[in-house]
């Protein structure tokens, strides 16, 4: 195998961002989308989003050798997705899929300091996305296979996720490790109506790493509960109400449907991981899986690690870079309370700029700044037998 060849292949779905700039506004998000209002922004940052770009541009800057795989049209949108891949390193772009007649995805970001983003999203060539797009050729040598979004790409989530649980198989069957981000779909679409449960039931015992929001699993699993928060507490904003009872409850269905690692992301609140207590399932994962000496100490734990302190400039990508930072330190073969400190290190760097992964720097530099003492953010989540540990920056159930 040629040392420059990928460790990772990053595909699922992939967009172009049109971010304007937007400042604060006293009366919140509620004043900007108002019909017939003119809202002034300033100069708008133009990106690509998606989890191919943002977890595999991410890896890039993080010194992971990446290609990415993705769906684009042969039109503008298109064109100007490949553009900025290759201005990145040409390799990275050279699993990419041009469909020709297809139009290509894009997002307008809405994202004011300190809200959570609104997005204007068609999904394009990402619908037409296939198993049969990912040849077992493209595979060779590779030790990570992240695959993310499949919500938004419709043949992922049509006929019960048919397409979804072949790809996932068939890269697990190639000896990879692999891992799965979501997406929240549109409640009121044909992927918001899909049966999730089922879908993942499918599909989880062939993915080692499985990364989604607390929100989109909430969605997917208990979509009672999640109606009956955002009804008893006049909010889409759950995440304040991810205690401890809940998390668990979660992470340990998604470990009984077959993930052997379940990490969900809380946004501001941190990224909360569970792990298999199976020692046979851990070592299934694969390359990416602990060494035989330290498998010990990633055997069913549960763990939360708070966010770094940083000035926010948008939160677009945060937790698609936070997945990069978590997956480096998969593939670097640190300790399990070090690859979650990674994690939201990556995502705190990501947002203190307005893009999705500009502001991520090396590995080292994000390293750097946890072992010099970043100072990170009180956990205001309710945590009732967890203990903190002050020297590894996390909180672990007692």
């Amino acid at each position: 195998m040629s040392e420059t060849a990928a460790e990772v292949i990053v595909a699922g779905h992939i967009c172009l961002d049109v971010i304007p700039s937007i400042q604060a506004k006293k009366d919140g998000m509620g004043a900007l989308l108002i019909p017939g209002k003119l809202v002034d922004v300033g100069p708008a940052v133009v990106s690509t989003g998606g989890a191919v770009s943002n977890t595999g541009l991410a890896l890039h800057r993080l010194g992971i050798r990446t290609k990415l795989m993705g769906k684009v049209g042969d039109d503008w949108f298109g064109s100007a997705i490949m553009d900025v891949l290759k201005q990145s390193g040409e390799e990275l772009a050279g699993g990419m899929i041009v469909a020709p007649g297809g139009h290509s995805s894009y997002s307008i970001v809405i994202s004011q300091p300190n809200v959570d983003r609104i997005f204007l999203h068609s999904t394009g060539a990402n619908d037409t996305f296939a198993a049969a797009d990912v040849r077992q050729e493209q595979l060779e040598g590779v030790k990570l296979f992240h695959f993310g979004y499949p919500p938004l790409m419709r043949k992922m989530y049509e006929q019960n996720g048919e397409q979804l649980t072949a790809l996932l198989s068939s890269v697990k069957a190639s000896g990879l490790t692999v891992s799965l981000d979501l997406a929240k779909p549109d409640p009121d679409s044909d992927a918001g109506r899909a049966d999730w449960r089922l879908i993942l039931g499918r599909t989880l015992p062939y993915v080692d790493v499985f990364l989604p929001s607390f929100e989109e699993i909430l969605y997917m699993l208990r979509r009672d509960t999640y109606e009956a928060l955002i009804l008893e507490h006049s909010t889409n904003d759950l995440l304040p109400f991810a205690d401890a009872e809940l998390l668990s409850s979660l992470s340990s269905e998604l470990l009984e449907l077959g993930a052997a690692v379940v990490a969900l992301k809380l946004g501001e609140h941190g990224l909360y991981v569970r792990t298999t207590a199976d020692p046979q399932r851990l070592q299934a994962m694969g390359p990416c899986a602990p060494q035989p000496e330290a498998a010990a100490a990633w055997l069913d734990r549960e763990l939360l690690a708070p966010c770094f302190k940083v000035q926010v400039a948008g939160t677009t990508g945060a937790g698609d870079c936070t997945i990069a930072g978590f997956l480096t330190g998969l593939l670097k073969g640190i300790s399990l309370e070090e690859a979650i400190r990674s994690g939201v290190g990556v995502g705190a760097c990501n947002v203190e700029q307005a893009d999705a992964t500009s502001g991520v720097p090396d590995w080292d530099k994000v390293q750097g700044r946890i072992s010099a003492g970043w100072t990170q953010r009180n956990v205001m989540l309710e945590l009732p037998g967890w203990t903190h540990d002050g020297s590894q920056g996390v909180w672990r159930k007692s």
